[in-house]
């Protein structure tokens, strides 16, 4: 009882200390944008094309719900965690909605050293939210509340570096975050996951195992990306009059990735009987390889195609990868960020690149200056968009790398480090605990001891 009491005053202590850092700094820099000035082209996820601030709303709106209930309940994969999960994920996006604010800020809204903020600026906000949240899957269970979120602090800087040399240097077209929220998210958190590794102190099946309450949220989380993601995925892509390919291609691969997962699924696994989370895997691997191809599929059938393969490419990789993952790299990934973001957002920035490299102006019309303004311009050829396209995807898994491994070496200090058994009773501080004291997520054996 008395380490499980230091742990809430270790964790109260740094949350006081980040929220009264982070509104000093908000005191000083952050404002509302001014109606009157145009802000809006130095924004990473901002569209000339929708200048009404009503506009604005819905998408940032659509964006914090995707993020707050899809991948949120993500991290409700454990079962001895349970509720306690749920209470992570929010603890998660309350910090690093904040924090981005004023990392993105440096790069982009900063004027007359003020930071200007809109609606807009939410939604870039949500998209490093998701990218810290993938992250977080693949060490959860294996760090505590603190290192949680200290990884948070670190990533987020990070993730808006990488966002700024993408899109404003290297000129990569990446609307809905194939690069900058699936493929740096997933490889950042596999990174600090292996620096993290402790032989013969990972093998905590225990932890790991799922139950009911997981299994619904698991359900929730699926229909929330359903509903939701189609509007996030086309957040910063073209509000015209035209088409919206982006929420189009969308649903056209979500249906192609739920359906394939019905097929391969029944193959791959004995049990024959097909899990929920899966059906959850296929939706976000569909959702990442169309996060850079949303925009530029012209047809419905390459998004049909782009999602039937994502989900295989998921599936065989859940089957076949992760034992590799785990027994040779010594690399634990909890949530599979491996198979589900990791991979699928891969296969979407070479999708991508092949797109990008076919790109003509009778194929696309007016849209060309929308998806690929460079090579509208004049300033680039279709080959040469393709080729920093591609570049893109070496950039980020460099930074992912990088600075996954320094954020690991740093969680890794004695300082911070909890032994397993230790870092599950710092987890408990996030859980409900009935008015009779018992605590749903603990053991029969840990509840006989509280009491």
């Amino acid at each position: 009882m008395a380490e499980r009491a230091a742990a809430r005053l270790h964790l109260s202590g740094l949350c006081f200390f980040l929220q009264l850092l982070t509104i000093v700094l908000f005191a000083t820099f952050v404002r509302y944008s001014p109606e009157s000035s145009n802000l809006c082209s130095t924004e990473p996820s901002c569209s000339q094309r929708d200048p009404s601030p009503t506009l604005g709303y819905p998408r940032f709106r659509d964006a914090h719900l995707r993020a707050l209930l899809g991948f949120g309940f993500l991290l409700a994969f454990l079962s001895r965690y349970g509720v306690g999960s749920v209470a992570g994920s929010l603890l998660i996006v309350a910090f690093t909605i904040q924090w981005a604010i004023l990392a993105q800020g440096l790069f982009y809204f900063s004027q007359n050293s003020k930071i200007y903020v809109s609606t807009q600026s939410m939604v870039s906000a949500d998209f490093c939210t998701a990218a810290i949240l993938i992250s977080t899957g693949a060490v959860l269970g294996r760090v505590n509340p603190i290192q949680m979120l200290l990884m948070a602090l670190l990533e987020v800087p990070l993730f808006a570096c990488n966002e700024y040399i993408l899109r404003s240097l290297l000129g990569v077209s990446d609307s809905g975050g194939s690069l900058t929220i699936h493929t740096f998210g997933a490889y950042f958190g596999l990174t600090v996951s292996r620096v993290l590794h402790q032989p013969h102190k990972d093998k905590r099946k225990e932890q790991q195992d799922v139950g009911h309450e997981p299994d619904v949220f698991a359900v929730v989380g699926t229909i929330c990306l359903w509903i939701f993601w189609p509007s996030f995925a086309s957040a910063t892509t073209a509000h015209d009059s035209a088409e919206p390919w982006a929420v189009l291609n969308l649903y056209f691969s979500l249906a192609a990735s739920t359906l394939a997962t019905f097929i391969l699924s029944p193959i791959l696994y004995e049990e024959g009987t097909l899990q929920v989370a899966q059906l959850q895997d296929a939706t976000l691997a569909s959702a990442a390889v169309m996060g850079m191809a949303g925009e530029m599929l012209s047809t419905p059938f390459g998004a049909l195609t782009a999602g039937f393969l994502a989900s295989q490419l998921s599936l065989l990789s859940s089957r076949f990868l992760s034992p590799i993952l785990r027994s040779r790299l010594k690399t634990e990934d909890t949530c599979g960020v491996h198979n589900v973001h990791g991979l699928p957002g891969i296969l979407g920035t070479f999708l991508g690149t092949l797109l990008a490299a076919l790109a003509t102006e009778d194929v696309y019309g007016n849209r060309l200056q929308l998806v690929f303004p460079l090579v509208a311009e004049g300033s680039r050829t279709t080959a040469e968009q393709a080729q920093w396209q591609l570049c893109g995807l070496l950039v980020t898994l460099l930074l992912a790398a990088l600075g996954g491994g320094l954020t690991g070496a740093l969680l890794r200090t004695k300082l911070l480090r909890s032994p397993p058994e230790r870092n599950e009773l710092e987890s408990k501080v996030l859980r409900e605990v009935d008015e009779d004291g018992c605590d749903h997520g603990a053991s029969s054996e840990e509840r006989r001891t509280i009491a």
